[in-house]
């Protein structure tokens, strides 16, 4: 079971206290997972917060992120560098180590954040929920739908923004509290035991088309990937991009090399400078490409 009040590392540890004070006014809180593998020094966590401060206009958003730990190390280092920690704490799992895409952890670790992610929008707070190997580049804001209650980043996008046959990525999610999302989340919750041995993203893809969604009433969005990219198809336009995901890739050393090269050419792109290159590109990816092939060195919990 969570722990979900309780004292951990000295803290208090209130989930009801952590999202209030990191709320924007209309109830809208910023939402990412991490574990000890991904919150080294030098890892995901340190080059995701960087791309907030480097990004377009996001450095106020970090007033706003909560950092979901999912083990006592990736909450202690959460504390160290950001005020919004939560540890969400599951007796007898260890979420410490890197996963293997697909083992047994990894989609332990994937429903519990389905799960926990219902309870936030039961609690009345609506949500952007971002993997933490997506950098922020820009202020996602003005690119969501206004007429959706739940939108969702694309691997692959197919043009139209109501077409359910578009490729979503769980990673970044934007959904707004509702009685139609809650019941979709808990809809989507059930259904992994339809579906076993898959990950939510894969369940996702199942039940999209299911009638239950259009009985609740749920006004379902995917976002383009010239605004929300992806190393599978990456934002072009450097003008418009907001958000850029190290999506097909496995590796956490592939994801980390690749990300910090992005923000080198993001950094390249923001220089205000006179004969600034307008077809600046990305140099991505590198070590991701062909990473579902490569071996890869595992990150387990540091003793």
């Amino acid at each position: 079971m969570p722990v979900t009040n309780s004292c951990v590392n000295g803290t208090f540890n209130n989930l009801d206290r952590v999202l209030k004070e990191a709320s924007m006014e209309d109830k809208t809180v910023i939402l990412t997972t991490l574990n000890d593998a991904w919150a080294e020094p030098g890892s995901i966590f340190d080059v995701f917060l960087e791309s907030f401060k480097r990004g377009n206009g996001t450095h106020k958003l970090l007033d706003h992120l909560v950092i979901v730990a999912l083990d006592h190390k990736a909450y202690v280092r959460c504390l160290k560098l950001h005020p919004h920690c939560y540890a969400l704490l599951t007796q007898g799992t260890d979420f410490s180590g890197e996963a293997d895409f697909m083992s047994a952890d990894y989609l332990q670790m994937m429903w519990r954040r389905i799960d926990f992610l219902r309870e936030v929008l039961e609690k009345g707070y609506s949500l952007i929920f971002t993997d933490t190997d997506i950098m922020w580049l820009r202020d996602p804001f003005p690119r969501f739908y206004t007429d959706a209650d739940f939108q969702i980043a694309c691997d692959y996008f197919g043009g139209n923004p109501s077409d359910r046959n578009n490729a979503p990525n769980g990673g970044f999610t934007y959904v707004k509290s509702n009685n139609r999302t809650v019941e979709f989340y808990k809809f989507w919750y059930r259904s992994r035991e339809q579906y076993p041995g898959k990950h939510d993203q894969d369940v996702l893809n199942e039940i999209k088309m299911d009638p239950f969604l259009d009985e609740i009433g749920l006004r379902m969005k995917f976002l383009d990937t010239a605004y929300f990219g992806g190393f599978c198809q990456a934002s072009r336009d450097l003008n418009l991009v907001c958000t850029m995901h190290a999506n097909c890739c496995v590796g956490l050393d592939n994801k980390i090399h690749d990300l910090k090269i992005l923000l080198d050419d993001w950094r390249q792109y923001m220089k205000p400078l006179p004969n600034a290159n307008p077809s600046l590109s990305w140099s991505v990816p590198q070590d991701c490409k062909g990473s579902f092939n490569k071996p890869h060195h595992h990150h387990k919990q540091q003793d």
